[in-house]
C-alpha cells in the first residue's frame, strides 16, 4: 500500500499543476498576422513574440492556441460573432475599444514612432504635418489615429496593412510610417541600411489579450500571464524577439 501511495504521490507530482485550468480547450485565436515580430507567418507557420506569450500562457493554464489568420478590418465585430474565442494581434489597449470587448491586463508596453528611409532621417513630424512628406499608417488603428492628430488626415494615406505601408516607403510613394517602435524595430533590422526609426516616442501604449465581452477565459489568462511575469518568462521572450 505504501508503495502505491507513493507512486501515486510521484505521478501527480509529474503533472503540470494549473491554478486556472481551461481543461485542454483548443482556442480559436483571430490576429492579422502580417505585424512582425508579433505576429507573422514563416513556411506556413504563425509565429511572433505574441504568439510565444500566448504559448507560455496555454501551457500554465491548460489550453491550446489555433491561430487564425484574419484581415485587420473586421477583427472585432468577428470577435463579437463568435468566429474566435479571442484576438491577439498587437491590439493596443484603448477606452474606446474597451466598451465593446474584455482586454487582459498588459503584456508589454509600446511606443509609437516613424519608420522611413535613411536618407530621410533627421525629418521632423512638422515636415509631415506640412506636406512636405507623406505620412502612412494602417487603417483602423491606434497609430493611424495618432497620426492623424499629428499631421491632419490629408497628409495621411493609409494603407489595409503595415507591410503594405513600409513597401510604399520603400518605393517612395510615401515617406515615413507611423507605426509601434516594437514592429518597426523589426523593420529596421530586416531592411538595415535602407530603412530606420527616424522619429520615436510619440506615445507609449499597452497592449493587451482580447476576449469578448463577459468571457471568464480572461481571468485565466490574467492568472496565466502574471505567472509568465512573476517567473521571468515574459522577459526572456522580451530579449528573444528584441535583442538589443
Amino acid at each position: 500500500m505504501k508503495k502505491f501511495i507513493v507512486a501515486a504521490i510521484a505521478a501527480s507530482m509529474a503533472l503540470p499543476v494549473y491554478a486556472a485550468d481551461l481543461g485542454g480547450r483548443v482556442l480559436n485565436i483571430g490576429s492579422d498576422t502580417t505585424y512582425p515580430p508579433h505576429e507573422f507567418i514563416e513556411d506556413g507557420v504563425v509565429k511572433g513574440f505574441d504568439v510565444d506569450v500566448v504559448a507560455e500562457i496555454c501551457e500554465r493554464i491548460n489550453c491550446t492556441p489555433n491561430w487564425v489568420t484574419t484581415a485587420w478590418d473586421g477583427i472585432f465585430a468577428a470577435l463579437a460573432d463568435g468566429q474566435f474565442d479571442m484576438v491577439v494581434s498587437g491590439v493596443t489597449i484603448t477606452d474606446e475599444r474597451d466598451k465593446i470587448v474584455d482586454f487582459s491586463d498588459p503584456y508589454i508596453i509600446v511606443q509609437q514612432g516613424v519608420l522611413m528611409r535613411v536618407e530621410d532621417e533627421g525629418a521632423t513630424i512638422d515636415a509631415f504635418k506640412s506636406g512636405e512628406l507623406r505620412l502612412a499608417s494602417q487603417n483602423g488603428t491606434t497609430n493611424a489615429a495618432l497620426g492623424e492628430e499629428l499631421v491632419g488626415r490629408d497628409n495621411l494615406q493609409l494603407f489595409d496593412s503595415f507591410n503594405n505601408a513600409v513597401v510604399a516607403v520603400q518605393n517612395g510613394d510615401v515617406d515615413g510610417v507611423i507605426i509601434d517602435s516594437t514592429s518597426a524595430a523589426a523593420y529596421e533590422q530586416e531592411f538595415a541600411g535602407e530603412l530606420t526609426v527616424g522619429i520615436t516616442g510619440l506615445s507609449s501604449d499597452p497592449l493587451g489579450l482580447v476576449f469578448q465581452e463577459g468571457d471568464s477565459i480572461q481571468d485565466a489568462f490574467n492568472e496565466g500571464l502574471a505567472m509568465i511575469k512573476d517567473d521571468g518568462t515574459l522577459q526572456k521572450l522580451v530579449v528573444k524577439w528584441w535583442p538589443k
